[in-house]
């Protein structure tokens, strides 16, 4: 009988039960695409844009400016990247130290969100070439010093 008590309390404790918790898509066979990093839940995220793989770093860029994709939005993604950042030039510095990325926007003003969704898309592009990428950005209202990745 103590062993009937026993296992009937036992029964009504832990997890509640609850309803469904969806996660996101699959993943099915290798991603292929340009990687980008957009914003969700206030934290960088990797997304990949089903294009092709072998776009120059200043179309990569633009993807990025141009914002997420109605379907990325619709995930709950976001980008702090100006529409009108749009880069003009990516090349490596003078000493070929680092990469500078000149955008047709202030870089002073981006916030630190935006400046780690450029550093990060760009280092991702030049990772899968096998280099560890620092960035400066210049804009029309100055530089931000050489910056890497912070992931």
């Amino acid at each position: 009988m103590l062993l009937v008590l026993v296992t009937l309390l036992a029964a009504g404790c832990g997890v509640q039960p609850s309803g469904v918790i969806w996660g996101g898509p699959a993943v099915r066979g290798p991603a292929e695409g340009v990687s980008l990093y957009l914003v969700r839940n206030g934290t960088l995220a990797l997304v990949i844009r089903p294009v092709a793989p072998d776009l120059p770093p200043t179309e990569v860029l633009r993807l990025l400016a141009a914002g997420p994709t109605v379907h990325e939005r619709r995930e709950g993604f976001t980008s702090e990247v100006p529409a009108d950042a749009v880069p003009t030039e990516v090349a490596p510095s003078a000493d070929g130290a680092h990469l500078v990325v000149t955008l047709s926007s202030p870089v002073t003003t981006l916030s630190v969100h935006a400046v780690r969704q450029i550093l990060c898309t760009v280092d991702r592009a030049a990772a899968s070439a096998g280099q560890v990428v620092t960035v400066t950005l210049h804009g029309s209202d100055g530089h931000l010093s050489p910056q890497s990745c912070p992931n």
